[in-house]
């Protein structure tokens, strides 16, 4: 399974903004956009303003990066988008959004989406009671998506769930803090979606 495993904090001074892919680090001073406001590498301070293309690009690399998904996927996504009803920009962010990593972040079950990844791929939720460890794994409307019990009692869960108490999950998503359950009840919408990504460059990117 293909994954980006160098630095992570490159991929935001790269952007020139929090991606929040470090959970707690992302709010401290430590951040490297905080410290290094610039882009890495030896020219990063020397760097011109982007082009057309140059904003689109940034624009749809910004949007993998959130999501933590590589080209090829990522271009599935778009060509799924593209035959979708609807906006073309707005059913990509739809699925990005729907992906069980995602949701497990929006539950505030982990401190970011790379940590969300990681518990799926270690077995701990289950979706229509049946245990689901593949990230990329598309939730839909009637599915129910729930912490297995075997690993409510775990610290890391318990202390997730006490940091994230504040974070109100979309409206997609009807859930349960107590029971660690969640239905869902309708897809992600734009204004569900708290990043600031301009789809449309990206669908004007594709479209070239």
């Amino acid at each position: 399974m293909a994954r980006y495993t160098d630095a992570v904090c490159r991929l935001c001074r790269r952007e020139g903004q929090k991606l929040f892919l470090k959970g707690d680090r992302c709010y401290t001073d430590k951040c490297a956009v905080e410290r290094r406001a610039y882009p890495p590498g030896q020219h990063g301070q020397g760097r011109k303003k982007n082009s057309e293309y140059g904003q689109q690009l940034r624009e749809k690399q910004k949007a993998k990066r959130y999501y933590g998904v590589l080209e090829d996927q990522f271009r599935g996504y778009f060509d799924i988008a593209s035959r979708m009803k609807g906006q073309t920009g707005e059913n990509l962010l739809s699925l990005l959004e729907s992906r069980l990593d995602n949701t497990v972040y929006r539950l505030g079950f982990a401190m970011s989406r790379p940590e969300a990844r990681q518990l799926v791929l270690h077995g701990h939720f289950t979706v229509n009671g049946r245990k689901v460890n593949i990230p990329s794994f598309l939730v839909k409307p009637g599915m129910v998506i729930a912490l297995k019990e075997s690993s409510r009692d775990l610290e890391k869960f318990k202390s997730s769930i006490e940091a994230n108490s504040f974070r109100q999950p979309p409206k997609w998503l009807d859930y349960d803090r107590n029971l660690s359950v969640a239905k869902v009840i309708g897809t992600p919408e734009k204004e569900d979606i708290d990043l600031p990504i301009e789809e449309h460059l990206i669908v004007e990117l594709y479209s070239k």
